[in-house]
């Protein structure tokens, strides 16, 4: 019988990714065995310090990727927000698997929505993205530094002075803490990260018996649209460490696409719509609007 090992890192709401994978190949071949194989990355090992102070492109992926390229791992499962829209060479994304709600989530102390929160209230998150689109909509608020797990950033809020923290819906969702959402946050307050909600699996380009099995777990909308915000994300080279904010969306056979470029202040927000067919295409096109307003400007400063 044949098994196959199948990369993650090793926090509760990954390995919940990792077995939600696994359970599927399961039911499609029952004639194979599968393994999660947890790891740490350096993204898990360091909490004290905020990502973008880190500055490092695949934080939260290289130690998985080391493992499909030495041939430790078959298949390794990401976050695809976590993935860089570069790979290293020889490896590919082989599934796009059905998106979660893509939109961040505000889970308040009290049950205040934003919009009620007191002046000056503080509110936690580590992301560039999130902290910029909060201090346009509100100029108000203080923030507080927030990493690790959503287990972590949970008990931070009950025991510190935050009002209220800011999460990925999908994480909230498949941890099973609807319950805990205050609101979803709308798009015209806080778009999300590029891939956000979306379960990619990554492969070694070579390997295409495991290409075969991961097959079935492709999302063929999840994929165009994530595939045009990862586009656009590559074209403005951007990483998760900067306030670049997408979310493309499937109607009626159509990419629509909303972007956004934003000074870490707030007081400069660049957005854009786009649309087509061609997911490359679309994401190429709305990430050189917001160039031709001011987006190099604003990137190179942060960076």
């Amino acid at each position: 019988m044949k098994n196959i090992r199948i990369g993650t890192r090793d926090s509760q709401l990954a390995m919940w990714q990792a077995e939600w994978v696994k359970h599927q190949l399961e039911l499609l071949y029952p004639q194979f065995s599968f393994e999660l194989v947890p790891m740490k990355t350096k993204g898990d090992k360091i909490l004290d310090v905020p990502l973008a102070k880190i500055g490092d492109k695949g934080l939260f992926t290289k130690e998985l990727e080391h493992g499909l390229l030495n041939n430790q791992l078959d298949m390794a499962i990401h976050s695809l927000k976590d993935l860089p829209t570069i790979l290293p060479q020889g490896l590919h994304i082989c599934a796009f698997c059905e998106r979660e709600e893509p939109r961040d989530v505000f889970l308040s102390k009290n049950g205040r929505l934003l919009e009620e929160l007191p002046e000056g209230a503080l509110v936690g998150t580590s992301s560039l993205r999130r902290k910029s689109q909060l201090k346009h909509y509100r100029p108000d608020l203080r923030f507080m530094d927030l990493r690790g797990n959503l287990q972590t950033r949970w008990r931070k809020l009950q025991e510190s002075e935050m009002d209220g923290i800011v999460l990925a819906a999908a994480g909230v969702k498949r941890l099973g803490w609807e319950e805990r959402i205050t609101q979803i946050l709308s798009e015209d307050i806080m778009l999300s990260a590029v891939g956000q909600g979306s379960i990619a699996v990554e492969i070694a380009e070579h390997r295409d018996d495991i290409r075969e099995l991961s097959a079935q777990l492709n999302h063929p909308e999840t994929e165009k649209a994530v595939c045009a915000e990862r586009a656009l994300m590559r074209r403005l080279e951007g990483g998760c460490q900067v306030p670049i904010g997408a979310l493309g969306q499937i109607k009626s056979g159509e990419i629509h696409l909303k972007a956004m470029v934003s000074s870490l202040d707030g007081n400069r927000l660049l957005k854009v719509q786009g649309k087509g067919i061609d997911p490359e295409k679309v994401g190429v096109e709305a990430a050189d609007q917001l160039l031709s307003l001011g987006a190099a400007e604003i990137l190179a400063e942060i960076r």
